[in-house]
């Protein structure tokens, strides 16, 4: 019973790494395709050439940035203080970080031109910093489900009342706590939900697109339309920037858990 309940587990195992496999390597393999007859890099060398490439890419990662820094101010002390001070709030604060996954990209974004238009009493569409401004509101939004979640599971594998009565015993303020003993002890639960945010931004188009961003989402979106096998190359960069931070997270996992074994 046992070897066919192993057998069934690598059958389902191997049908799933060839689901997902196959056509990611279809995909690679017509993205190198350029020159005729010939497999080469060609469509990689004129996508990372391109200057709007460059610009766009910049762009977002400067936005993904700022959208994590923007998520840590907000979500670390929420989550810190609702499970110090208020554990009877926190099915509520769960319930509103979970919104962003059932309310569209389009309706945020549609909501921020209503309000925010150059017509409003708080014209921020009107400038270019207004306007990058709330595209990383939006990108905050979008990604707090996994930033709050990221940080939550930190807090609960820490004692938070026991550390902070004890910073409090020896004269510490909230800052103090927060910045230099809950923060460095739930880095890698932040770090964490960081990668997810930035692999969130970089991929995302309705916001950036709607705002008029010059992002990398609107930019994958164009090239896919006007080009054959440079929007092929672009997807196998998109994946491998995300592999690249779920891999992150499972090194940071690690570590995690190495640094706490011997304790």
């Amino acid at each position: 019973m046992n070897i066919w309940a192993r057998i069934a587990g690598w059958a389902a195992l191997i049908v799933g790494l060839l689901y997902f496999f196959v056509p990611l390597g279809g995909l690679f393999e017509f993205s190198l395709r350029a020159r005729r007859g010939v497999y080469s890099l060609d469509a990689y060398v004129r996508v990372l050439a391109d200057p709007e490439f460059q610009a766009t890419f910049s762009f977002s990662v400067v936005m993904a940035l700022v959208t994590i820094a923007i998520g840590i101010l907000i979500v670390v002390p929420t989550a810190f203080w609702v499970r110090l001070k208020m554990p009877w709030a926190r099915p509520y604060v769960e319930f509103l970080t979970l919104l962003p996954l059932v309310i569209p990209a389009i309706v945020i974004v549609f909501g921020y031109i209503r309000l925010y238009n150059t017509s409003s009493w708080l014209p921020l569409t009107g400038s270019i910093f207004g306007t990058n401004l709330l595209l990383a509101f939006g990108y905050t939004i979008l990604a707090l489900p996994y930033m709050y979640r990221a940080v939550d599971t930190g807090l609960r594998t820490i004692d938070v009342a026991t550390l902070t009565e004890a910073a409090q015993s020896l004269g510490a303020g909230w800052t103090i706590i927060l910045s230099r003993i809950i923060l460095p002890n739930v880095i890698p639960a932040v770090l964490s939900g960081a990668f997810l945010t930035f692999a969130i931004v970089i991929g995302e188009f309705t916001l950036a697109a709607l705002l008029d961003r010059p992002a990398f989402g609107p930019y994958l979106q164009r090239i896919g339309a006007n080009k054959p096998y440079e929007p092929f190359a672009l997807s196998v960069i998109a994946f491998a920037i995300t592999w690249g931070c779920l891999a992150l997270i499972q090194l940071v996992s690690r570590f995690q858990k190495s640094t706490r074994r011997p304790a």
